[in-house]
């Protein structure tokens, strides 16, 4: 950025040429030295030069960097803590901070997050050889660089002996969102192991562009971070564990460098390893439908009022929340006094309330599946839609819409405003007649990958195929049989399992279909697999009454499918992979209920890497469907109620009736904690996670009442909006926060 007028020409013998960005605590400049070397000045604000303590902390601040001289940080060059505006002249690295790089580009991947993890941790054990803490590790101060990331800004850093620190005066400094808890609770405790948690919650950030105790404000912030456990949604094993262990609470249980060293080696690639990433990015894992699923016998709802209430959630008044006040005020006002290198960004608003604020230029709107398409078939399948015309599946996937379905075409829609992007020409040549319908399995590096089939009017059915389309125009990319008998084609880690034998399965890429390895499956079993990109897991259940064995548990080596397998007690279903481990419900044994009467009673937690399975018994008997999110398993019953259930502990967490009819399965909200779900008319209710309040209800979206076993839609999640599929082929998308706002048509 260009200086500004009332920025110095030079300071200390250093031509200052451009402003590279501003803090709390000075700005920063680009300068040269009259030798021609250029270095990053770093200069207090003229209004604090005079305050004792902030000239304290420049000089500690000097002497920290100047104790460090590692390679993943920016050594002091020269500085002169006594001047009139107090200066420090550090090395100049090229680059922008980490925090503009996610922001601008999006989460890191593969070989640039190995670089990134095992720089910092290089620079923080160089750091803490020099005895210093450096106590504000975040984003904003890691800049990187072109041969690695850099850590700046050593301004609350301290020496690690000495426990007489700035904070003791009652100000809180620091950025919560990346602060440990013993910086919030007692700064005279903080030690190396305070800069692991800081490197935990950067990472996480870096993984998945949010942080682990993200909250609307930072005073809930600090809470969490005191008191929650972190958000890990969107990391996979080894990873996952590995950071969730540098977010432990107390110092003591969190990992050495060295032993983060080693265990960051061994669980990020060196390099950038194509379409099948090792570092898989994801949101919760999308849950596979249960083997079994027992959705009998539903309790009589109960009569609920229509009126809609939004309530806000109210922060408990606990002695922590209140000793952090003082120190969050602080914080708000004057800043986290660091010199940010895109400080010309402006800072984003923070809510007002649970609902996150909407993309700009988005509006609620309502479509349907047979709008006319400029890409593509210009025309559905299903006319102009009506009741039960087909019930469109739908994924959101990066600001777009994919939907299919029975008699329904293959569409992208914008999910910003509604309107149809392209409609796939995925009907074969000369197909007059017949029911077309088209599973979409998901959409996976750039493609979007469906199970397609088509029956003729005498009955008999065409051969089934897996598709990939491009998700930017709705061309084929590929096509190939799947006429498997006993294997369900599924997206799981990252690649796309398909089988033309019914005996082996194939890994594809999702981009090409070009196959990476094949598998033998057990003979004589139905395998289907968790769509997950948490690894590649299956369910393989008995297919006929002459097999021999029990359920089977595989783990499939993603690299080169080899297999793990275990056997699992049956009745059971893979639910997801809760911390490493797959969870599956089991069902109650037959012995105990009648036919009519069918309902869950266990939880089982597989090790896929030891074998062990731990049960965990529920508290009591549940019946409806279940779902595994955001570390809790839902039961939704077609009556409208919904449980929620601890998967370690197997205690109900909390119960309510809803006034919805056939509800689908939930979609849980973790950056909100608020748990969504629909009905078969359309019907959307949104209910508290924590303890089940209904925040509010809907009016009905669409003439569809009740039919058969037909379930609601899922509710998907749009960077804070909502989108569901109705199933008359209605697509509509609201925001939570005005959920009875009416919706312009697509």
């Amino acid at each position: 950025m260009p200086l500004h007028k009332d920025d110095p020409k030079s300071v200390g013998g250093y031509k200052l040429l451009d402003r590279l960005g501003a803090g709390g605590m000075g700005a920063v400049y680009l300068g040269r030295s009259r030798s021609g070397r250029e270095v990053a000045v770093k200069v207090v604000h003229a209004q604090y030069a005079e305050d004792p303590v902030f000239r304290t902390r420049f000089r500690q601040e000097i002497e920290a960097v100047r104790k460090v001289s590692g390679a993943f940080t920016a050594p002091v060059v020269d500085a002169d803590p006594e001047a009139a505006r107090p200066w420090m002249a550090t090395q100049y690295v090229s680059g922008h901070s980490l925090a503009r790089r996610i922001r601008d580009h999006g989460a890191l991947r593969d070989g640039e997050l190995r670089q990134l993890a095992l720089g910092l941790v290089e620079a923080l054990r160089d750091i803490h050889r020099a005895g210093v803490v450096h106590r504000d590790l975040k984003p904003a101060n890691v800049l990187i660089a072109e041969d690695g990331p850099r850590v700046i800004d050593f301004g609350i850093s301290r020496a690690a002996e000495n426990h007489n620190t700035l904070t003791e005066t009652g100000q809180m400094i620091g950025t919560p969102p990346f602060m440990s808890p013993e910086q919030l609770t007692d700064a005279r405790t903080v030690g190396p192991a305070s800069d692991v948690f800081s490197l935990g919650a950067l990472l996480v950030y870096a993984v998945t562009a949010r942080g682990p105790f993200d909250a609307d404000s930072p005073y809930l912030t600090a809470y969490r971070v005191v008191h929650d456990a972190p958000v890990l949604d969107g990391l996979v094993e080894p990873l996952r564990g590995i950071l969730a262990r540098c977010l432990a609470k107390e110092a003591a249980d969190r990992p050495e460098l060295d032993d983060l060293a080693r265990q960051f080696a061994n669980a990020l690639p060196e390099a950038d390893t194509g379409d099948f990433p090792t570092v898989t990015l994801r949101g919760d894992s999308v849950p596979a439908s249960l083997t079994r699923p027992g959705t009998l016998s539903d309790p009589v709802p109960t009569t609920r009022s229509g009126r809609r209430r939004r309530i806000r959630p109210v922060l408990a008044a606990t002695g922590t929340v209140g000793a952090l006040a003082l120190g969050l005020t602080a914080y708000l006002l004057i800043g986290p006094g660091q010199a940010e290198s895109d400080a010309g960004a402006p800072p984003a608003p923070a809510p007002t309330s649970r609902w996150a604020a909407l993309p700009e230029g988005w509006k609620p709107w309502r479509t349907t599946m047979f709008e006319p398409s400029p890409l593509g078939a210009e025309k559905g399948l299903g006319g102009s839609g009506g009741a039960l015309a087909g019930k469109p599946d739908c994924q959101v996937h990066e600001a777009a819409v994919y939907c299919a379905g029975d008699d329904i075409l293959p569409v992208r829609l914008d999910a910003q405003t509604g309107e149809t992007v392209w409609r796939g020409e995925t009907v074969p040549a000369g197909t007059e007649s017949g029911t077309y319908s088209a599973k979409l399995l998901g959409v996976q590096d750039g493609a979007v990958i469906l199970e397609q089939s088509i029956t003729s009017e005498s009955g008999e059915n065409d051969p089934l195929y897996v598709l990939g389309l491009d998700a930017e125009t709705g061309e084929q990319l590929w096509k190939d049989r799947a006429d498997h008998a006993n294997i369900e084609s599924a997206l799981s880690g990252g690649l796309l399992m398909t089988s033309s034998d019914g005996l082996t399965v194939s890994a594809r890429s999702p981009r090409t279909g070009k196959e990476r390895w094949t598998a033998k499956l057990p003979s004589g079993y139905y395998c289907a697999f968790l769509g997950s990109g948490a690894g590649v897991y299956s369910q393989c259940t008995p297919a006929g009454v002459l097999t021999t064995g029990g359920y089977r548990l595989l783990a499939l080596d993603p690299a080169d499918g080899s297999v793990r397998d275990m056997k699992t007690p049956d009745e059971s279903g893979i639910l997801g992979v809760l911390d490493g481990r797959v969870a599956m419900m089991q069902m109650a044994t037959v012995d105990e209920l009648s036919a009519e009467d069918v309902g869950y009673e266990r939880i089982l937690l597989a090790d896929p890497d030891t074998g062990v399975l731990t049960s965990v018994k529920l508290a009591k008997r549940y019946e409806g469907y279940p779902t595994l999110s955001g570390g809790t398993v839902w039961f939704v019953s077609r009556s409208g109620l919904v449980t929620a259930v601890s998967p370690l502990t197997g205690k109900q967490l909390w119960q309510t009736q809803t006034s919805l009819e056939q509800p689908g399965a939930p979609t849980y909200d973790t950056r909100t904690r608020t748990l969504y779900l629909a009905s078969i008319s359309g019907r959307v209710a949104a209910l508290d996670g924590r303890g089940g309040t209904s925040l509010w209800e809907t009016l009905p979206r669409t003439s569809v009442s009740s039919s058969g076993g037909l379930s609601g839609p899922a509710v998907l999640l749009n960077e804070g909006a909502l989108v569901l599929g109705a199933p008359d082929g209605t697509v509509f998308s609201l925001d939570p926060a005005h959920p009875e706002d009416k919706p312009v048509q697509g």
